[in-house]
């Protein structure tokens, strides 16, 4: 840093403001922490980011008095979950009767949900939010954590805090900075992200794609289709070389009735490659450091269910955190105590993910001729009840968290 670096104090200095920074960043601002949230873009206008939003993530809303207001912006609202696996029709998972306010997957462009929590925390002067500001490197004294440098529109910039939270996602440069282990748990695809004009006549239903060598995953975004091709690991560059009219003709016959629109994705530039992670760091924290989200468990898109498990992590950092951190006191205690609390959950949910990439995923791409349903999903159309399991999972999960952070008032 250069003597004319900008420097600042908070309580807690958060990377990232995906869903879990901003979500840790909202809750310890309501609690009376001061806590500054370090965003490198310029806006969260990104596309092709996680846009679900689950029944356990609404629950956290409501008990923050903020639901009502949510679903007044517009989104879709996805009460099952759908799909062909082979030549088997079945409903995966009825979210319908889950024991909640909202039982349903609310669809919503992420950039609105970060908006909207950033709209709420701003009424609480504790809370700052520096967009365009990339965090580069950890200041460590004497064995310890105590702040973050970062580049910012204005100029480097020094952060000084008593905890700095690494939400900076799978490619986290906090958990890299302090040499946190990783534990690479494998994935065998990667996912081609696009969109294609959505019709009518269309089928409305929310799904999946299982069959010989394809596998496309279908959100309906009401006007338009947000599409996941499944390829192999490592494969992309291969497919981009075969070229864009052979990647058309393989998704036109996997959803035949998109073929009449596969020509609206007109080179390369039109899908965005999503690189597919499964792990884990074995310790997610260091004296004045904790990560959470994908910086501490990058998870697989299976299910969907990254972004709420991310805000199950911040919702309950900030219940164990929040007096420590007012008191300036946090330690490694406290630290360990949230990913004691966070563990189970996330290794029980990454388990279910690998096993459905084993099981599901990784043979559906080898097959060549045709593709039988696994044992399971056989099931699931047997007996119909059987969609609750996998509601249960997908929309609540293992461990779901309840806002216990205190309210300091808004301009107090």
């Amino acid at each position: 840093m250069t003597e004319s670096a900008e420097t600042r104090s908070f309580r807690c200095a958060i990377a990232g403001g995906g869903p879990a920074g901003m979500m840790l960043g909202f809750l310890l601002a309501r609690a009376g922490v001061s806590v500054v949230v370090l965003e490198k873009h310029a806006d969260f206008l990104r596309d092709f980011r996680g846009d679900t939003i689950h029944p356990s993530t609404m629950e956290v809303l409501a008990e923050l008095g903020l639901l009502d207001e949510f679903l007044r912006l517009p989104h879709q609202e996805v009460r099952q979950l759908r799909g062909w696996v082979g030549d088997v029709e079945l409903t995966v998972a009825d979210f319908s009767h889950l024991p909640v306010r909202c039982p349903f997957i609310a669809f919503i462009p992420q950039w609105d949900f970060l908006d909207f929590l950033a709209q709420h925390a701003a009424r609480f002067p504790s809370f700052a939010l520096r967009m365009q500001a990339e965090v580069t490197d950890l200041i460590e004294e004497s064995g310890r954590i105590a702040g973050v440098r970062a580049t910012t529109a204005a100029g480097p910039v020094e952060i000084r805090a008593d905890l700095v939270v690494g939400a900076d996602g799978r490619h986290s440069v906090i958990r890299e900075r302090a040499g946190l282990v990783v534990e690479d748990l494998g994935a065998p695809m990667d996912v081609l992200w696009f969109r294609l004009r959505k019709r009518p006549e269309d089928p409305a239903a929310t799904m999946g794609r299982f069959d010989a060598g394809r596998i496309v995953v279908m959100l309906n975004r009401d006007d338009y289709w947000q599409l996941g091709y499944i390829i192999p690991k490592g494969s992309a560059a291969e497919l981009r070389a075969a070229g864009i009219d052979r990647f058309r003709e393989g998704l036109a016959t996997a959803t035949p009735f998109l073929r009449d629109r596969v020509d609206e994705l007109r080179t390369w530039d039109d899908v965005k490659l999503l690189t597919v992670s499964l792990d884990r760091l074995r310790h997610w924290y260091r004296p004045g450091l904790l990560c959470i989200g994908d910086a501490a468990h990058a998870m697989s898109p299976v299910g969907g269910v990254g972004i709420n498990l991310a805000i199950q992590d911040a919702v309950a950092a900030a219940n164990r955190l929040a007096a420590p951190l007012r008191e300036g006191r946090v330690t490694l205690d406290d630290l360990e105590a949230v990913q004691r609390r966070r563990l189970l959950a996330t290794r029980i949910t990454q388990r279910l993910q690998a096993l459905v990439q084993r099981r599901l995923i990784t043979r559906a791409l080898a097959a060549r001729q045709s593709f039988r349903a696994p044992l399971v999903v056989r099931l699931l159309r047997r007996f119909p009840g059987l969609t609750r399991i996998p509601a249960r999972l997908v929309g609540i999960g293992i461990r779901p968290e309840h806002v216990e952070t205190p309210v300091a008032e808004p301009g107090a």
